[in-house]
């Protein structure tokens, strides 16, 4: 992530009816990096991205989006946002080219740019044909191109893969992930399919009761503490236990019905396997166990669905 953030949530509050929707939530956002936001259902996340895109007003708080305000320079904080807040809106009858350049004709894009988001999202092959023949995957990309054709720094996409078949989610996520990667986009996604937003995200915020009671990085172990490897042992896991407790503190290990699990540095792994093959254990793996997103998520929520 950039030094300079792309977007800043600088103690965020909404309060509607005497309610806290929001309370007091900071982020922030680089570019080119893809940020998660998931919450439980009533969380407060549809909230935050439509205050995120002008679509709501603050109770208290700034959101700043390429160091302009939203409170106090909106016109120029909002015309650095992208977003698909819901399914994209396009006129069916016309093709996906047309969508695009009655878009550009409204934004001042140049006809040279809508060819290049075209190719970003994989569209080259069907540009031509009307919308109304388009599957739902293919709106959703023509819906990012026309997000993305005015060079936003910021794209918020609130639930993008609804509706989207195995195939379509995956064409998205990586669509998503070249932009950030080539254009330098932060893109800012919220989405109730945790497996997704582990294969998408860099980081992720998890929204509980208006609060952000965790942000994680996803791409690294941040914790810099030890590993757990699972050491897949079909035979003699308590003979395997009691070879590992020579090793002393380079690792601990524990019977689970998976096998044998040791939790140790990484580095450690290759002394492991070399004790339990001299032991005259068939070893038939040794694998990293980490919790998964879902298993992270429902941690730190104390089993609130997601939604």
């Amino acid at each position: 992530m950039s030094s300079a953030p792309i977007v800043r949530l600088q103690n965020v509050s909404k309060r509607i009816g005497g309610r806290t929707i929001i309370d007091r939530i900071s982020l922030e956002v680089g570019s080119g990096e893809v940020f998660g936001f998931l919450g439980p259902n009533g969380s407060g996340k549809t909230t935050t991205i439509r205050m995120m895109v002008g679509l709501m007003g603050l109770s208290d708080g700034d959101i700043r989006i390429g160091g302009r305000s939203i409170q106090t320079e909106f016109s120029a904080a909002v015309a650095q946002v992208g977003a698909i807040v819901e399914n994209p809106e396009m006129y069916k009858f016309l093709s996906g080219y047309q969508n695009l350049l009655h878009f550009a004709r409204m934004s001042g894009v140049s006809r040279s740019r809508i060819d290049e988001v075209v190719g970003l999202v994989g569209l080259e092959g069907r540009i031509h044909d009307k919308v109304k023949r388009y599957s739902l995957g293919m709106r959703q990309r023509l819906g990012v191109a026309q997000a993305v054709m005015h060079r936003p720094k910021l794209l918020v996409l609130d639930e993008p893969t609804n509706g989207l078949d195995p195939a379509g989610i995956r064409e998205l996520r990586d669509y998503l992930r070249r932009l950030a990667r080539e254009e330098g986009t932060a893109v800012f996604v919220s989405s109730h399919l945790l497996s997704e937003m582990e294969l998408m995200c860099d980081r992720v915020a998890i929204l509980q009761k208006g609060q952000i009671i965790d942000i994680r990085s996803l791409r690294a172990d941040s914790d810099g503490g030890t590993a757990a490897q699972a050491a897949d042992v079909v035979f003699d896991v308590d003979r395997s236990a009691a070879a590992l407790d020579a090793l002393g503190d380079m690792g601990a290990a524990r019977k689970t019905d998976e096998g044998l699990v040791v939790h140790a540095d990484p580095n450690t792994v290759a002394a492991i396997n070399r004790r339990l093959v001299e032991a005259g254990i068939q070893v038939y793996g040794i694998r990293p166990k980490t919790k998964s997103l879902e298993d992270q998520f429902l941690e730190v929520t104390g089993s609130e669905s997601i939604g």
